[in-house]
């Protein structure tokens, strides 16, 4: 069964989300759009919809809220959130994806996974020190991107 996927994606500081996002697109034959392309209506079409952006004060970009906000409710309909930030670890990425996460869920999306890595940082202060995470993410980065992607295409 082919699964028909879309990519919500806000990406330009460095592009680091959308590098993420060309390899999810390749492996699930997904487009990849900005929140500001979506009308809320025409995600009943998918059966997989992926919504990623860098992280911005420990959430989402603004427009990947935005968008959420203005989901219609759907019944189980299957996403995967993913980022890009300049933290790790586990809890930090839980509490990242938080906000975005409790918004799909209380429109019905069912989170069927989620994936982030280190993306190159040149925000605030980071520009004068020549940014954090130069020359992610990588292609060990990329790697895993693929890995996840594949997953999610055997889980149907």
């Amino acid at each position: 069964m082919v699964v028909k996927s879309l990519l919500i994606v806000v990406s330009y500081h460095h592009k680091n989300t959308e590098k993420i996002a060309s390899v999810f697109a390749r492996v699930l034959e997904a487009q990849i759009r900005t929140p500001k392309q979506i009308h809320p209506e025409e995600l009943q079409e998918y059966d997989l919809i992926g919504f990623g952006s860098g992280i911005y004060d420990a959430k989402h970009h603004t427009d990947m809220l935005d968008l959420a906000n203005r989901l219609p409710q759907v019944t189980n309909k299957k996403a995967f959130i993913f980022s890009t930030s300049s933290h790790m670890g586990d809890d930090q990425v839980t509490k990242d994806h938080s906000i975005l996460k409790e918004k799909l869920q209380s429109k019905g999306y069912v989170i069927v996974d989620e994936f982030s890595c280190k993306g190159f940082n040149t925000n605030s202060f980071l520009r004068h020190f020549g940014g954090m995470n130069k020359g992610r993410p990588n292609a060990e980065d990329l790697e895993h991107a693929e890995e996840f992607a594949t997953n999610l295409v055997q889980k149907g």
